[in-house]
């Protein structure tokens, strides 16, 4: 709780000074509160993109005696709202070792996936029959699914009524990540200079996430509505989707983990780098695997690689509610109410 009595302390002298106020929401919507609630601080904090230009401009940021680091200390608070809206609340405890949580999830569906499918086979269901596949992951999504939306419930309390224009508004925020882009020129990320990476990077991670999904799901329509069984042929629509998806896959993390590696530690809340790590390489492994799977579905490795792509994509899944994945639904809760703020006339 140090980093929330931490953040209403610095938060207090940003509302006095207001040199920011037109960097990003944060600032605006912090100008709102006269005072600022534990509720509030979650919420601003996951309004925050960490971009870091607020840090380079404030004449209060370390060494000043007021020690202002905004970018920093909200990065804590993001983490402790995780930990306190996290559901079912004893496992509020994974956040932080959600690394050691896939890597116990893929070894053991691994070994267990290797050990029961049969040796050899001429197509995935083969190895592993679709209704013992559909079953796993079936349920692994309802239980996700489920814990995402009890977690990222508490952070429309006390939000004011939701409308169109601010749906609109909101979504637009959301898809094509407007604050990282700094009115053009790009966030001051890794370092002082603006740049448009970090934006292009997580356009390609999310983006390729959607083009995945949208994958499976038209794979699920041919299987159950057309009959169509799987493999499917390289020009079909899951197969492009998916190849498509896998690329973005492999750009974004890879540059995202590049950026990282080069920022400044000095806004950053270094003790979250295996948090972040870890939700970078699952996301590059799956996609890795699954292109290589593509690619040698008619080959011996096939089996092997099967196995260890499912292993991958279920510790994905095991680890959602409780890993990096998370910040995407948070951020877009934030960016809603900021959006339903502003048309209630709350911001100027």
């Amino acid at each position: 709780m140090e980093c929330v009595e931490e953040g209403g302390r610095i938060l207090t002298i940003c509302n006095a000074c207001r040199y920011c106020e037109g960097y990003c929401p944060v600032f605006p919507a912090m100008e709102s509160r006269p005072q600022f609630t534990r509720s509030d601080l979650y919420y601003l904090s996951n309004l925050c993109h960490n971009c870091g230009e607020c840090y380079y401009a404030c004449q209060y940021a370390p060494p000043h005696e007021f020690a202002v680091n905004v970018p920093q200390v909200l990065a804590q608070i993001r983490l402790e709202s995780y930990r306190h809206r996290a559901q079912p609340r004893f496992l509020a405890g994974l956040f932080g070792q959600s690394g050691k949580l896939a890597l116990a999830a893929s070894l053991v569906s691994a070994v267990v996936g290797l050990a029961l499918s049969p040796a050899y086979g001429a197509n995935f269901y083969d190895i592993v029959p679709h209704a013992v596949m559909a079953a796993i992951f079936g349920a692994a999504a309802l239980l996700v699914t489920a814990a995402l939306t009890a977690s990222a419930a508490g952070q429309f309390t006390g939000m004011p009524k939701l409308n169109l224009p601010a749906l609109a508004r909101a979504a637009r925020s959301i898809l094509t990540l407007e604050h990282l882009s700094s009115h053009g020129a790009g966030c001051t990320y890794p370092g002082e200079h603006h740049s448009m990476a970090r934006r292009w990077f997580h356009h390609l991670t999310f983006y390729g996430f959607l083009l995945c999904f949208a994958s499976t799901c038209v794979a699920a329509w041919y299987h159950f509505a057309l009959r169509r069984l799987a493999p499917y042929p390289y020009w079909s629509a899951p197969v492009i989707l998916g190849t498509l998806g896998g690329a973005g896959l492999l750009a974004g993390p890879s540059g995202l983990y590049w950026l990282k590696r080069r920022r400044n530690t000095a806004l950053a809340d270094s003790s979250q780098d295996s948090f972040d790590v870890t939700f970078l390489a699952l996301l590059f492994a799956a996609s890795l695997t699954g292109l290589l799977l593509l690619a040698l579905r008619q080959s011996p490795v096939m089996r092997p690689l099967l196995i260890v792509h499912l292993a991958i994509v279920l510790a994905l899944f095991v680890t959602l509610p409780y890993g990096k994945f998370v910040h995407g639904i948070y951020r877009a809760a934030a960016l809603l109410r900021y959006a339903i703020e502003r048309n209630a006339g709350r911001q100027t």
